[in-house]
């Protein structure tokens, strides 16, 4: 499930053969300018919207802790997030800008449990993503991890996901140890993906690594014709051209 960020990169992965999207904050931000976790709700909504609008993929939105540190926070995000056309979203159990400490275990279970009573309840049932952020967060302790998940899907999530985890034997130990499907974010030292539904992996995620990826592209062919004069960089630059005609034509 690769993560686009806008409209034209949701399309161009549609039309490369996926079968569900999902937006990635930080790759959001970077549109803006802006880096990850600067965004307000409203903005995330819109975003989130635009992505369900542009192609007939399913689309789960990245709404980073709910937009506040109370569970009363969270169901307002997610009720709103019900309504622009998502299937599913995610949330994390660590708080915003300036204060990314981990949730106590108690707030952060009742946190997962208003947003799957929010994300359940309308005529349009969205699937919760239960986010541990302990290893993406200085806290590198599977047993808590693997306690959160437990707990956040006995609250009612649908699927587990603890960003950050790469090493098989944890991941294994995650995908036996909890009883929703898992998410995995594919990061440098992760196993293939073939590796990782060979242990019972149910879905992978990119975060904002295409996104960056497209940026470090075009930072590469602004330094060459910069610094060399040279247009090197169109060669990848028609293969973009021809991927994008090839997604674009419908539009």
């Amino acid at each position: 499930m690769p993560n686009p960020w806008d409209m034209g990169s949701a399309r161009l992965l549609a039309s490369l053969g996926f079968e569900a999207l999902a937006t990635t904050s930080s790759g959001f931000a970077a549109t803006l300018g802006r880096r990850d976790g600067r965004v307000t709700r409203d903005e995330v909504l819109a975003h989130a919207a635009e992505i369900a609008a542009a192609t007939e993929l399913p689309v789960s939105a990245d709404l980073e802790n709910g937009f506040g540190d109370t569970p009363e926070a969270v169901t307002e995000t997610v009720s709103l997030a019900c309504e622009t056309g998502l299937a599913g979203c995610s949330i994390e159990d660590c708080g915003g800008p300036g204060d990314r400490r981990i949730y106590d275990h108690d707030l952060a279970v009742a946190r997962v449990a208003a947003a799957a009573e929010a994300a359940h309840a309308g005529p349009r049932r969205l699937a919760l993503t239960a986010r541990a952020e302990n290893h993406i967060r200085g806290v590198d302790d599977l047993d808590d991890t693997i306690r959160r998940l437990q707990a956040y899907a006995e609250a009612g999530a649908d699927v587990l996901f603890a960003p950050g985890l790469h090493a098989p034997d944890q991941i294994r130990a995650v995908v036996e140890a909890v009883p929703r499907p898992v998410n995995v974010l594919m990061i440098p030292g992760c196993p293939p993906v073939a590796e990782l539904a060979a242990v019972g992996v149910a879905r992978v995620s990119v975060g904002g690594a295409f996104a960056f990826a497209a940026l470090g592209a075009a930072a590469d062919a602004a330094r060459e014709l910069r610094e060399q004069g040279t247009a090197a960089y169109f060669e990848r630059a028609a293969a973009g051209i021809a991927a994008a005609r090839a997604a674009f034509v419908e539009s």
